[in-house]
């Protein structure tokens, strides 16, 4: 008897819709087989369902099992198959004697004793049966908060096996899963680190307050123990909330990968990821045999800090220019070409030589040139602000009060970005990922400030992507002082902040 039970399938991030057929032979000798490219986990669950479904009281049939995971190109993994396969089975051994699986999607990872397992993707389960006009999801308890978060889509949260079969005959009711309150989670908490905490460095913090207002690429280099990294730390309590539809975009990022934090039905901060400088380039932008997402792509939204740029393999740096640009990173296999979204804030931070800091004399400049000389100029060129992070002096460290905090930045951060989604006419297209179209259009410049960089431009030798960048710079300064016209000291400020390009 033949039985078919919707599911889905991963391809990077995005749920395909996948059926589960269930055939069982009444002739020929026992034996199981899973067709439809399924890797190690997929295979090895024959063996988990036989056990959930004796030890759970249900007859496993002594037969020629076939199970047919279509489509048949894409590849299978993880254990989300267990109980689809199981429900299939217990269709064509008629235990299930209804049809109400027609109208759901299942997906979970079963036990020995028929209990079920957290998977992973749940959220991105949940959008296909949204999209599809499913009636429900049946899910594990643990990932029914994470299915709930999409709304409109009905969400049952199974615990065992046992239960899945008395829902599907009617004499059980699992009551589906309240739908998340998602504006209630993304209220604001209080930042790990408030930058009141940073003495010192008021230039260095004005320029993480333009970044962070438009959303601008930052570079800082200075000497060791001046704060850099600790003002990368506070940068993301001084960034908007995430709107729902970013909230979502990144748990299924997470989702896809099991890193969403347990007990938490989805990401409620902008993530902040800090790999190593160990990290290779498939760590950093994603791949492998079956493509998964990489570091940038879990910033997404977010910020990516890079300590001790320099320390990077330039191979592995040179990756990071395709979503820099793009804002999306696309992994092509053979098979298929996979994109992930990559839209984040980069924020480096670098010592100006490997002994930290920096000398005033010849050998010291040589050293210096040399150490920098590891990256690359087209890099340094898509970072929109480069700023200089000194020694903080004694009086400013022994000094009891404190200077900008974190909540005064960030009025000044949602005023400039609410000023940029109205002329932008949306709040998903900051500043800096204004076209240069746009930029003709929304960022004009007075004739002081148009002369001052027709001169950077040519005394400077800056690039034609610099010159959209100092305009983008330009630009969030004139909203962070709620002005439309960009003047000469607005450009002046942003020129300073393209420092790397009169060193490199």
């Amino acid at each position: 008897m033949l039985a078919q039970v919707h599911s889905f399938v991963l391809q990077g991030i995005d749920p395909i819709p996948c059926e589960v057929e269930v055939d069982v032979a009444e002739q020929g000798l026992p034996k199981t087989t899973i067709v439809g490219l399924p890797d190690a986990a997929v295979k090895e669950s024959t063996e988990r369902v036989r056990s959930a479904m004796v030890n759970s009281g249900f007859p496993f049939p002594m037969a020629r099992l076939l199970v047919n995971l279509a489509p048949a190109d894409i590849r299978k993994e993880g254990p989300i198959f267990d109980l689809p396969i199981a429900v299939g089975l217990l269709l064509a051994s008629n235990v299930i004697q209804t049809r109400r699986h027609r109208r759901m999607l299942f997906a979970g990872e079963l036990s020995l004793d028929g209990r079920l397992r957290p998977i992973q993707g749940a959220i991105n389960l949940s959008m296909l049966a949204a999209r599809a006009g499913a009636e429900g999801v049946v899910v594990p308890v643990d990932n029914a908060d994470e299915a709930a978060a999409v709304g409109g889509v009905t969400v049952y949260p199974a615990d065992t096996l046992a239960s899945v079969v008395g829902f599907l005959n009617e004499q059980y009711e699992i009551e589906p899963q309240p739908e998340v309150d998602v504006d209630a989670l993304l209220r604001r908490d209080a930042p790990d680190v408030d930058f009141a905490d940073v003495k010192g460095q008021e230039a260095a913090k004005r320029a993480v307050l333009i970044a962070a207002a438009g959303a601008h690429n930052l570079l800082m280099i200075g000497p060791q123990g001046t704060g850099k990294t600790l003002m990368a730390k506070a940068l993301p309590g001084i960034l908007p909330l995430l709107s729902r539809e970013e909230a979502l975009e990144v748990t299924r990022v997470y989702s896809s990968v099991g890193q969403i934090p347990r007990g938490q039905p989805l990401m409620t901060r902008r993530p902040v990821r800090s790999p190593h400088h160990t990290a290779s380039a498939v760590a950093l932008i994603g791949g492998g045999s079956i493509p998964k997402p990489g570091e940038v792509s879990l910033a997404h939204h977010g910020v990516l800090f890079l300590d001790e740029l320099p320390e990077f393999p330039r191979a592995v740096l040179e990756t990071l220019r395709q979503p820099l640009e793009d804002g999306q990173v696309t992994v092509a296999r053979v098979h298929s070409s996979i994109r992930f979204p990559a839209r984040f804030m980069l924020v480096v931070a670098l010592n100006p030589t490997p002994k930290g800091r920096k000398s005033d004399d010849e050998a010291g400049q040589r050293q210096m040139d040399k150490y920098l000389s590891r990256l690359s100029g087209p890099l340094i060129d898509r970072i929109d602000i480069h700023v200089e992070v000194p020694a903080v002096a004694y009086r400013q460290l022994a000094a009891t009060t404190t200077g900008t905090s974190s909540a005064q930045m960030r009025q000044q951060v949602e005023s400039a970005r609410r000023a940029q989604a109205q002329r932008n006419g949306t709040s998903t297209v900051p500043n800096a990922a204004l076209t240069g179209r746009q930029l003709d259009k929304l960022a004009p410049l007075d004739e002081p400030a148009r002369e001052l960089l027709r001169q950077a431009m040519t005394e400077l030798g800056l690039s034609a992507r610099a010159y959209d960048k100092v305009r983008r710079v330009s630009r969030t300064i004139a909203d962070l002082e709620g002005v439309e016209q960009i003047q000469l000291h607005h450009v002046a400020e942003a020129i300073g902040y393209r420092l790397l390009d009169r060193q490199m």
